[in-house]
């Protein structure tokens, strides 16, 4: 892991990584966004260069809690795909699948924690009950309610 992985996740906060991020290589593309469950975040960006020596490769997936605080971040040379992640984080689970690229990098933070815990079956929700549903692979997600017909005037 290069020390530049390391000092990209120090700011702890997803603003500030990005905003240095951009500062130091440059331009950016955000290419996901992914959530698992009520507390997890998947931010992956595309840089439009990669300096070898500091960053390996031009993909970064930055993990973050629902406050947007940073808790790891994995560096690729593509873009890995959000059931391949899973699957590598919590390879007991069923529900992913899919084989990870070579992970040329990786920093985690003092907000980092197993995220498996977010997807056991009593996992904590702030939703109540009768508002959340199971997210495929564990996790709550809120249930949408769908809006009733607007009566027009």
């Amino acid at each position: 892991m290069s020390a530049w992985l390391r000092s990209l996740a120090d700011p702890r906060s997803l603003g500030e990584l990005l905003e240095l991020l951009r500062d130091d290589v440059g331009p950016f593309e955000l290419v996901e966004h992914w959530t698992q469950g009520e507390f997890h975040h998947d931010v992956v960006v595309r840089v439009a260069r990669a300096d070898a020596e500091r960053l390996p490769g031009d993909v970064l997936v930055v993990a973050t809690n629902c406050n947007g605080g940073v808790k790891e971040v994995l560096c690729f040379a593509e873009v890995p795909s959000r059931d391949a992640l899973w699957r590598w984080r919590c390879p007991e689970s069923p529900d992913f699948a899919g084989v990870l690229p070579e992970m040329l990098g990786r920093a985690v933070t003092p907000h980092f924690f197993d995220p498996c815990e977010l997807l056991a079956p009593d996992a904590r929700s702030e939703l109540k009950p009768e508002h959340r549903r199971r997210q495929r692979g564990g996790g709550w997600e809120p249930i949408v309610a769908c809006a009733s017909k607007i009566e027009r005037r």
